[in-house]
């Protein structure tokens, strides 16, 4: 244990240790009263069956805001929605005043420009950019911007230095010697960091489980150039939106083939737009417009569209459905999915997938051909990154428990000294002393739901499911002024079954609970509303549950004339 008033180098993740996405790491440096954080990444992940309507699931950044006058900065790694996804909705929180500046390479800052603009009433976040290479403060923190390869431009991972020590925040990367956009990761100033001492390795954990290392995405470019080139019909491809170098390659590859693309989903269009702007897509002709699609021959287009997680509003999803006016695809045609499947999205993957094979589409993924290679490092690269650095501490982060679990016993093996099981929510000190989690801090998930942010209380969510699971009575009673029923009372069923297993009405069952709750109680007990709405309630959640088996939501409006 540090003595009292020494001051510590900590570590506090608040999203993306013990799931895939949501990442957000703080670091904080000095006397346990008077730390000052930097904040690394703020970013979201996308909500499954179990929160029906919500948007987007953002971290809980209530110790954030507690702490948010000794907050120094913001640094983004890159543009990919786990990692800067939640900066609009969230900001606001970090900074009511707009002042605090939010550090970005120069195509996350126009990403997150162009997100803006499509978003109602999204704050103005100062910007201060950096490039790969580039060395810059925030409060005591120095920072240098290493360029490494994902599948998005200008990833970096982080040298953090302070007085207590070097951490090296890995951000996502890969060891890629062959990538199709953007400088390779820079194994030199790596092992140089190494030479100068790691204190500790905060490191990519997502394909910690797979062995070997990842193919080049040179190598996906070339079989995705092989499926266009062979294809007889029309080649739709679904991606990420923000892997530029796999969009750039599969427009070079059809213009290989004699062919036109066509780009499609609003997302797609805004990463390329912003790409287009800093010369990232040069050598790419102009893309076809929706309108000229049914003039172009089936075997001279290529679409690159969204929809590779089955999301029903993507373009993939809607043309499955057959729901765009001048974009077709017909029985014959090929789709292929260049993408891996994040956990979660499986269900609603697959359920795109059969409605194009009931079309008559050809569905290509991976293990069919190379067309997808991931952005993050397998066994080996990790392996590689250890031998670079040489870290005394390292801290699995990125991943579900099963990924942090196979990196830390891979870091073991490796022979660093320290492994920290750290989980959102832990305060792991790092210096001074051996390193240990001393503290938990708040932590969780709140939600998005249109243009409201809060915990599932505050934007619904406990009584929609409720609801998607049982559904909704709702009962209007009106007493006179001898408390009696004065006119029939009114229910409304929404979500239940017609009739009770013995063809019974359900809703005259309900119906009679209802009635017979109020004439069931004492006169005088009438008079408080309060207690006839209880009873209503009571009885007819019982009698749904007698007859069917189930209790639904039950709202009771009582009344007096």
């Amino acid at each position: 244990m540090a003595p009292k008033g020494e001051p510590e180098l900590v570590f506090v993740p608040l999203g993306g240790v013990g799931e895939i996405g949501m990442n957000l790491a703080l670091y904080g440096y000095g006397p346990e009263t008077r730390r000052q954080w930097l904040m690394v990444d703020c970013g979201v992940t996308f909500p499954g069956p179990d929160l029906p309507g919500v948007d987007l699931v953002l971290p809980d950044i209530r110790f954030v805001e507690a702490e948010r006058k000794n907050l120094a900065g913001i640094v983004i790694t890159h543009a990919h929605e786990d990692h800067y996804g939640a900066l609009l909705s969230l900001y606001h929180r970090l900074s009511p005043d707009g002042s605090m500046p939010v550090h970005m390479t120069p195509f996350g800052a126009g990403m997150l420009e162009a997100k803006a603009q499509g978003e109602a009433d999204a704050p103005k976040v100062p910007i201060e950019t950096y490039d790969g290479g580039e060395r810059f403060s925030i409060g005591p923190f120095d920072i240098e911007a290493i360029a490494v390869t994902h599948s998005i431009p200008e990833p970096v991972s982080l040298a953090i230095r302070t007085p207590a020590g070097l951490v090296l925040h890995t951000g996502d990367w890969k060891h890629d010697i062959d990538p199709a956009l953007g400088p390779l990761t820079d194994e030199d100033r790596f092992r140089q960091l190494g030479d100068e001492g790691v204190l500790a390795l905060i490191c990519d954990s997502t394909n910690a489980m797979r062995e070997g290392e990842s193919p080049s995405e040179r190598q996906v470019s070339q079989g995705l150039a092989e499926v266009i080139a062979n294809a007889r019909g029309r080649v739709a491809i679904t991606t990420f939106s923000s892997n530029v170098g796999r969009i750039k390659s599969i427009a070079l590859a059809a213009q290989a083939a004699d062919r036109r693309v066509l780009l499609m989903g609003r997302s797609m269009k805004r990463v390329v737009d912003v790409a287009t702007d800093l010369g990232y897509m040069e050598g790419i002709e102009p893309f076809l417009d929706e309108a000229e699609f049914a003039s172009v021959p089936r075997d001279q287009v290529v679409i690159i569209l969204t929809g590779s997680q089955g999301e029903p509003r993507a373009a993939l999803a809607k043309l499955g459905r057959d729901e765009m006016r001048d974009v077709k695809l017909t029985a014959g045609d090929m789709v292929v999915y260049s993408s891996r499947t994040i956990p979660g999205n499986e269900k609603a993957i697959l359920e795109t997938k059969n409605r194009l094979i009931d079309m008559g589409i050809d569905v290509i993924e991976d293990g069919d051909a190379l067309v997808h290679v991931s952005g993050h490092p397998r066994r080996s690269e990790l392996r590689q990154m250890y031998q670079w650095t040489r870290p005394k501490i390292g801290v699995p982060v990125h991943g579900e428990a099963a990924h942090l679990s196979a990196h830390a016993a891979l870091m073991r093996e490796a022979g660093i000294a320290s492994v920290m099981d750290a989980r959102n929510g832990d305060l792991v000190r790092l210096a001074p002393g051996d390193p240990e989690i001393i503290d938990d801090v708040p932590h969780g998930e709140i939600y998005k739901d249109g243009a409201i942010i809060g915990d599932d209380d505050a934007v619904g969510v406990v009584d929609r499911r409720r609801l998607s699971f049982a559904g909704h009575v709702a009962v209007s009673v009106i007493l006179d002024r001898k408390h009696e029923i004065a006119v029939e009372p009114q229910l409304v069923a929404v979500g239940i079954p017609r009739n009770d297993a013995h063809g019974e009405d359900l809703e005259d069952i309900l119906f009679e609970a209802a009635v017979g709750a109020v004439e069931s109680m004492p006169r005088g007990r009438r008079k408080d509303l309060d207690l006839v709405e209880e009873a209503v309630t009571k009885a007819v959640r019982a009698a749904a549950r007698k007859a069917w088996g189930k209790k639904p939501l039950v709202t009771v409006l009582v009344d007096r004339v």
